[in-house]
């Protein structure tokens, strides 16, 4: 598949109402750049531990939009007024897109700078931009569970005692990541058909779909992000969940108390939360409130460097001690036990 790629140089300012008119003429596929640092409650939000090293931010962003060329015709869709041509002559009327956005770039000029505005053109022979991050993602084992992706193929599925397809979605968690497969050697290692889990942080379900494939009697998974949520739900139809056996809570169980009451208080085998350091910690003075005594808290996402604190943390709550501390690669999982 061939796109034009088209590089609109504009400022961070500008941004959003560059977008805006770009999806009124019926583009939507749209990438930003730009080096705005990411801030602490965004930080927070978006569970990242590792911010990249952006340059100084001059205020500067480009915006890139991508129109498909393959076959010689788009969709009517694209622009307002429907022009579509044929394989042999102009794929499409590229003056008359260029002229609506410069438009719409001339219209908001009163109330926001643009900056340069520049739109600069070129050919992509990128097969599938789009679905490019999903080369990344392959089958893979843990435990004797395979895992794949819902695009990929796996043969010798016999061989396993389950199989599990997953499509993260917009969420994270595939399974792929080292800390997602700490938790899941943890969780088969206390799972019974008695047990009762909650998943803090679920993602794309992976954990608590895995728990309840294992044969558990219940799941509870709760999210920050509305889509992982979404996503969850639909990982968990794929793979034949009950859902009698599932519910699905979207929020922040760490200072919500209405989520926190629907979640329910003391009745928990397991909790699990494969987040960050920096979340582990604030969920870790909760988590012996939902558990049962005697139950287990496993969490992951932690970085060697962060181990240290998280275990001092974990410590210092009256009602959990420490069992197991675990390593793959340059990532940690503790789990601790709710005290009788």
């Amino acid at each position: 598949m061939k796109w034009n790629k088209y590089r609109l140089k504009t400022t961070t300012d500008a941004v959003d109402f560059v977008s805006g008119i770009l999806m009124d003429v019926g583009i939507t596929n749209i990438e930003i750049e730009d080096n705005v640092q990411i801030s602490e409650s965004e930080k927070r939000a978006v569970f990242a531990d590792i911010l990249p090293q952006l340059p100084p931010d001059e205020g500067i962003a480009y915006i890139n939009f991508y129109v498909d060329i393959e076959d010689g015709e788009i969709d009517s869709s694209l622009l307002n007024d429907g022009i579509r041509i044929g394989k042999n002559n102009l794929i499409y009327d590229e003056e008359n897109l260029i002229k609506q956005v410069s438009e719409g770039l001339d219209e908001i000029k009163g109330f926001v700078d643009i900056g340069e505005g520049t739109i600069t053109k070129e050919v992509t022979e990128d097969a599938d931009w789009i679905n490019n991050w999903k080369q990344y993602f392959k089958p893979f084992e843990v435990d004797n569970i395979l895992i794949k992706p819902t695009w990929e193929e796996a043969s010798c599925t016999n061989d396993y005692k389950m199989v599990i397809d997953i499509d993260p979605g917009t969420a994270f968690g595939t399974g792929m990541h080292q800390t997602t497969q700490l938790c899941i050697h943890q969780i088969d290692k206390f799972v019974s058909s008695d047990t009762k889990l909650l998943d803090i942080g679920c993602g794309s379900g992976i954990l608590s779909i895995i728990a309840l494939k294992l044969g558990i009697a219940y799941a509870v998974a709760t999210d920050i992000d509305e889509n992982a949520v979404c996503v969850a739900k639909e990982n968990a139809l794929m793979n034949g969940v009950d859902f009698n056996r599932y519910q699905l809570y979207y929020g922040n169980i760490i200072n919500d108390k209405q989520l926190q009451g629907k979640v329910g208080f003391e009745c928990y085998d397991i909790v699990v939360a494969n987040i960050l350091a920096d979340v582990i910690i604030p969920i870790a003075q909760i988590v012996p409130n939902h558990l049962k005594k005697g139950g287990v808290f496993i969490s992951s996402g932690i970085l060697k460097a962060k181990e240290s604190e998280v275990i001092v943390a974990i410590k210092a709550v009256p009602r959990l001690e420490l069992m197991e501390v675990t390593h793959q690669g340059d990532w940690v999982s503790i789990t601790a036990k709710c005290k009788e």
